[in-house]
């Protein structure tokens, strides 16, 4: 794609969307109450506004390699607050995806330089699950698998977190598992019990009284 037909597809864009309302930009300038925070993967190919069928500002949007929950990356858990605490969401989906080139690499034994820490996280979660995974024999099936379990292993990072703890309590956030398939264009629920999870993991990770979080 030229650069230039960038700034052409706006201008047409910026057309079609005042032929719709002609006020949708002054709505829009606003302000924002997205319903969702939305933790997926920055692959080119997975945008959350398609593959959702929802409009701008209906969802507060992060994106980072492999859709990672890291308890010491500052930008993940800078847009979780800023979207819990503040914009008040009430949904939380880590979408992950079929076909993930960061879960691919974590899956091999090579030397990816800057990523290896990143990646690490990955080869984590098939540690925990190592006897599951090891125990499919076809690769695909394997690959498939672990993208699914990385995602659940990031919901339960988000569950270990003050804000979704704090916003569980005050209006019962929920937070979801979600994976894309790029090969049918299908988002899959991956159904995870949200408060069974919960249950699961705060006699460590609560960080309020009562202990109890759930009862």
């Amino acid at each position: 794609m030229n650069i230039s037909s960038v700034f052409q597809n706006n201008e047409k864009w910026i057309a079609e969307k005042l032929a719709g309302d002609e006020d949708y930009f002054t709505k829009l300038s606003q302000g924002q109450q997205p319903e969702f925070l939305y933790i997926g993967c920055s692959d080119s190919r997975v945008t959350a506004e398609d593959l959702m069928g929802v409009k701008p500002g209906e969802v507060f949007v992060h994106r980072n390699i492999a859709n990672l929950v890291n308890n010491v990356d500052l930008n993940v858990m800078s847009v979780l607050n800023y979207a819990v605490r503040h914009l008040k969401v009430n949904h939380v989906v880590v979408c992950g995806h079929y076909n993930c080139g960061g879960v691919k690499a974590a899956m091999e034994p090579v030397d990816l330089g800057i990523l290896n820490p990143w990646l690490r996280n990955i080869r984590d979660v098939y540690r925990y699950h190592k006897d599951e995974l090891n125990a499919i024999e076809d690769v695909k099936a394997r690959y498939d698998r672990l993208v699914e379990l990385n995602v659940e292993e990031q919901c339960v990072n988000l569950i270990k977190t003050a804000a979704i703890q704090e916003a569980f309590r005050e209006r019962g956030v929920k937070v979801h598992g979600w994976v894309f398939d790029v090969r049918t264009g299908k988002l899959i629920d991956l159904k995870i019990n949200f408060e069974e999870k919960m249950r699961s993991i705060m006699e460590i990770y609560n960080l309020y009284e009562p202990v109890s979080l759930v009862k």
